[in-house]
């Protein structure tokens, strides 16, 4: 099954979703510096967050995410 990635953006509360199933429950943990994964209840990671986003961009500062991406030709 084929999963898409969604990106969301909240100016107001200057706050990136990105997600591979917005629509399943799951819970954000914590992994510092304003970074967080979204969980579902047995662990499989469901997205990331990052608060302060674009104050990051400003700065031009990297952001880390835990990820491997599997890059699949079109």
């Amino acid at each position: 099954m084929e999963k898409r990635m969604s990106i969301w953006f909240d100016r107001e509360g200057d706050f990136m979703e990105f997600g591979i199933d917005p629509n399943r429950k799951g819970f954000f943990r914590d992994l510092g510096n304003d970074v967080f994964e979204r969980v579902d209840a047995k662990g499989n990671i469901l997205g990331f967050a990052v608060f302060n986003f674009t104050k990051r961009s400003l700065v031009d500062e990297k952001i880390k995410l835990p990820v491997k991406l599997k890059m699949i030709p079109a």
